[in-house]
């Protein structure tokens, strides 16, 4: 081969953040990426409802590394490398500057995802990067002294390549890297809501509460933070930080599990208790279902002081002993029954991919096959919602890209 050829299988975020920094790199290479479908960057279009959650305000590496359930250690030593200040200063570089949330998100100033497919492709155009759609790569050929790629329309020889083709829900879709000798952790949804079919709660579909903690009884899983009511049962931050953590767990389970939920996050006994009683002291002869003294809406208060079989016309002072027991238990364990989950397609996370015991993390080469590389979400490598899994895929990529030549 006269020119290197450094050959990208997918055109998602990792495959062109590996694609620009193979080509920052080796100006001298040809970098070419090969796309299976007709979209590019389908899943950087529809994140964060379309404003593209690019990041997190997240800036030593330590902590950082702390938000994925699996690749943390690994991760660890690839932000030393490229982190989430290293991503920020990429986009201010090319006149992109980031907006931060109160929740410690980033997201571009324009708040649409298509200033960040503007900037890939525009960089790629700029860089000479070669894109192939619809070529969808079945197998990979290893040469003595690089590859031969097969895919839908074209053989294609490459000096190296990376692989980046995303998250894939069925083991099979690995067959092709299995033949080559790496070791799969099998795949299984990351982040999902919990269903709770026929639960009368799902009335209230719409309602937030801002601080809740949800925990999977019987085992030691707490996810805090927004809690949002759904038509299908629960879902928000409190609720995917649950999924991502417990993906395994609550797999074995079949999705069948019960969740008890404190309404007032991390409020312990003894102090409900105590603003009980001030209630009554300060507002004895108001009526309970009139006054809500606590952090959540009209809407929720009533439904769980009916769900508590609380008498409706019951005054503040004429709780007593039985149904204080009752409010008590009800904002600080309610429980749920869940049945089945919710994952959106487009926003699909993957728990699972290649194992990371075959990568060497310093420039994402397998161990198994010199040569080939990987990022993003193809790897075991998955984060809590809030920019962490496309902080992940910028870091991967941007390791491969830059190291993937001698």
């Amino acid at each position: 081969m006269s020119k290197q050829h450094i050959v990208i299988i997918g055109g998602g975020a990792a495959g062109f953040f590996a694609a620009l920094s193979a080509k920052k790199h080796h100006p001298t290479a040809q970098v070419s990426i090969l796309e299976k479908s007709s979209k590019l960057l389908a899943k950087v279009k529809v994140s964060g409802g379309g404003r593209c959650n690019v990041t997190h305000a997240c800036f030593d590496n330590k902590q950082l590394s702390t938000y994925y359930p699996r690749g943390e250690n690994y991760l660890k030593k690839a932000f030393e490398q490229f982190n989430a200040q290293s991503t920020i200063d990429w986009f201010a570089e090319r006149g992109i500057r980031m907006k931060t949330y109160p929740d410690g998100c980033l997201f571009p100033e324009s708040n649409d995802s298509q200033t960040i497919i503007d900037c890939f492709l525009s960089e790629a155009k700029k860089l000479g990067v070669h894109i192939w759609m619809n070529q969808g790569v079945k197998k990979i050929e290893v040469l003595p002294h690089g590859f031969k790629l097969h895919s839908d329309q074209k053989i294609v020889d490459a000096t190296r390549v990376i692989v980046t083709t995303g998250g894939q829900p069925k083991r099979s879709n690995f067959a092709w890297l299995e033949e080559l000798g790496h070791d799969i952790v099998e795949p299984l949804p990351s982040l999902f809501t919990f269903n709770m079919p026929e639960n009368p709660v799902r009335e209230l579909m719409g309602t937030v509460v801002e601080k809740a903690s949800v925990r999977v009884e019987g085992t030691k899983l707490l996810g805090q933070g927004p809690l949002l009511i759904t038509h299908w049962g629960m879902s928000g931050p409190a609720v995917l930080l649950l999924s991502a953590w417990g993906a395994r767990i609550l797999a074995e389970k079949t999705y069948h599990f019960h969740v008890l939920v404190n309404w007032l996050n991390d409020k312990k006994e003894v102090d409900l208790r105590a603003d009980i009683e001030h209630t009554a002291q300060l507002h004895g002869a108001k009526k309970v279902q009139n006054l809500n003294p606590f952090p959540i809406t009209n809407r929720l208060w009533h439904f769980l002081l009916t769900k508590a079989d609380i008498p409706s016309e019951i005054r503040w002072h004429e709780l007593g002993k039985k149904n204080t027991n009752k409010l008590v238990n009800i904002l600080l364990n309610d429980r749920y029954e869940v049945k089945g989950k919710t994952t959106f397609k487009e926003e699909f996370v993957t728990a699972g991919g290649v194992a990371m015991t075959n990568i060497d993390i310093r420039n994402m080469e397998s161990k198994r096959v010199p040569g080939l590389h990987f990022a993003g979400e193809i790897l075991d490598i998955d984060g809590v919602t809030g920019g962490f899994n496309f902080q992940a895929a910028w870091t991967t990529g941007y390791i491969a890209g830059k190291n993937c030549l001698d």
